[in-house]
This record gives C-alpha cells, sequence and structure tokens, in this order.
C-alpha cells in the first residue's frame, strides 16, 4: 500500500509562505467583517437608535445607509402609524361582565425614538400601552351600568381616548385614534335585555294605541260640542228670527190699526163737516126740493105740521153741532 506525501519543494511554497498566505487571508476576511460593521442601514420609517457598547447616544439616524463604528449598533424604532387590537374583560357599574374589542392607531414620537428606547425598549407596546388601554378602559366602562353601555357608546369612547392620550403622551407616544370595535355581553343578560325590549316595545305600543284612543275620543267630544253648540246657534238665530218676524209683524198690524184709526177719525170728521155743512145749507125750500124729488107719487099716511118739521130741523142742527 503506498501513501502520497506532499512536499512543498516541487511547488515552491514553504511552511513560512502558507503561513503567510493563511494570515493575509484571514486579515482580508476580518477587513470585510469590519468593513460591513462599519455601515448600518435604517429602512423608511424607522428611527435608527445608535448605541456604543450598549449606551444609547443622543443622537438618531434617518432612513438610509449611515458609517458607524464597529463595535457600534443600530436598533430600528418603527415610527410609522401602528395598529392594535385588544380584547378586554372589564364589568360595568351593575356588575355584568363585558367583553370589549378595543382598537388603537398610534405611533412614535420621532424626536424622541432614543428616550423611549433608553426608558422602555423596543416591546413598548406590551410594557406600556397594553397596562395603560386595560386600565382606561376597564374605569370608564366601570362608570356605566350596562345597559347604558349600548347607548353611550360613543361617549365612553371619547371618554376613554381623552385618557389616552394623556397617559400616552408621558411615554412619548402619540394616540392617533381609538374605537370600541365591539360590546358584547353574557348570553343572559343579552337575553335579559332583549326580553325587556319586548316588553318596553309592548308597552310603548299599548301607550300608543291608548293615546290614539283618547285623541279619538276627544275629537268625537269635540266634533259633539261643535255639533251642539251650531244647534244651539242655529235654534238662537231662529228665535231672534221669529221674534223679529213677530215684532216685525206686531209693528205692522199696529201700523194698519192706527192708519185704519186714522182713516175712521178721518170720516167721522169728514161725515161731520158734511152734516154741519148740510145742516148749515139746509133751508124750508130745499127740504121741499128735497121732498119733492124724493115723492113717489104716494100722499103720506102722517102729516107733520110745520111747526113740527122746524122741531125736527133744531134737533137736526143741535147734533151737528155736538159732532163738531
Amino acid at each position: 500500500m503506498s501513501t502520497y506525501r506532499f512536499s512543498a519543494k516541487g511547488t515552491g511554497f514553504t511552511p513560512k509562505k502558507i503561513a503567510a498566505l493563511i494570515a493575509v487571508g484571514i486579515a482580508a476576511i476580518l477587513l470585510i467583517v469590519l468593513a460591513f460593521n462599519c455601515f448600518a442601514s435604517v429602512p423608511t420609517g424607522h428611527t435608527g437608535i445608535l448605541t456604543t457598547f450598549g449606551k444609547v447616544e443622543d443622537q438618531t439616524l434617518e432612513a438610509g445607509i449611515h458609517f458607524k463604528l464597529p463595535w457600534q449598533k443600530v436598533v430600528n424604532m418603527d415610527n410609522r402609524n401602528q395598529k392594535s387590537t385588544l380584547t378586554l374583560t372589564c364589568f360595568s357599574s351593575d356588575i355584568q361582565e363585558v367583553d370589549v374589542v378595543y382598537t388603537v392607531n398610534y405611533q412614535i414620537e420621532k424626536s424622541n425614538a432614543q428616550n423611549i428606547y433608553k426608558s422602555i425598549g423596543t416591546d413598548y407596546f406590551n410594557t406600556v400601552m397594553t397596562p395603560r388601554i386595560n386600565e382606561a378602559v376597564k374605569k370608564q366602562i366601570a362608570q356605566y351600568d350596562a345597559e347604558s353601555l349600548i347607548d353611550s357608546r360613543q361617549q365612553l369612547s371619547d371618554e376613554i381616548y381623552a385618557t389616552l392620550v394623556t397617559d400616552l403622551a408621558s411615554y412619548n407616544v402619540q394616540l392617533v385614534s381609538a374605537s370600541i370595535e365591539n360590546i358584547d355581553f353574557t348570553d343572559a343578560f343579552t337575553a335579559a335585555v332583549e326580553a325587556k325590549q319586548v316588553a318596553a316595545q309592548n308597552k310603548l305600543k299599548a301607550e300608543t294605541e291608548q293615546e290614539q284612543a283618547n285623541m279619538e275620543a276627544e275629537k268625537a267630544a269635540e266634533r259633539a260640542k261643535i255639533n251642539a253648540q251650531a244647534a244651539a246657534d242655529a235654534a238662537k238665530i231662529a228665535a231672534e228670527a221669529e221674534a223679529e218676524v213677530a215684532k216685525t209683524k206686531a209693528n205692522a198690524e199696529a201700523e194698519v190699526t192706527k192708519i185704519e184709526a186714522d182713516a175712521e177719525k178721518y170720516r167721522k170728521e169728514q161725515e161731520a163737516a158734511a152734516n154741519k155743512l148740510l145742516a148749515e145749507s139746509m133751508t124750508e125750500e130745499l127740504l121741499q126740493y128735497f121732498y119733492i124729488q124724493g115723492w113717489d107719487g104716494k100722499l103720506p099716511e102722517t102729516w107733520v105740521s110745520q111747526e113740527d118739521f122746524m122741531t125736527i130741523l133744531d134737533i137736526a142742527k143741535q147734533q151737528a153741532q155736538s159732532a163738531e
């Protein structure tokens, strides 16, 4: 069995040369490694935190390629708008269990990124934000009873947001927006609320129907009142008209009576005047004329002397004078 042995005599490499080559290679590798370690890349939307042997420097690095010392390290802090959602179990003021899904949009203050890293670290959401959000949400929900949480959802969200803005600002974290995504109650409470709502709706329906009936009854009573008033007004107008007609008729009859009385008086006055005139103009010759004109050719059965005739004339004159 033959054995192959390497010999540097035929190649021109001596052990010293080989050692030198190895040293050069190692040095080149070290230079390359050092060269790579002298540069750091900061991605877009991040802030570079420069540390020297773990000590945080006051300066921060913008996005891009930066030179650094080999023993320095760059930690990238995300300064973009970030979103996180938490599901929290809370209790209302009436000790009802409430599951709340709460979402926050936030970002760190870029100028204070090194302070956040120095005092909190890169896991600032779990270290600082999560406890603050838990406390704020649970504290505000405990101010409301379970039923009012449903109607006061927006108000509750605003109150939690106002609390968190102040709390997180002290940690150099800006709360961009926050919202209550969902509020969930136990099945028993949900069933009780639904039953109560059904009862309230039935009550409202009954009250509405009763109000409608009351309104219809009031309208019917009002119509009856208006009709009765109209009938009374019509009867009054008819009575007044009838009274006016009767009054007019009575006045007319009185006027007619007066006219007839005046006419009768006038007739009597005219008759008396005629009788007076006749009596004054009566002579013996005129009487004989009338007598002759009215004689029917028959001889009278009764004779009146001239003295008696004159007596009759005197009586006629006296009657005429008394009539005046």
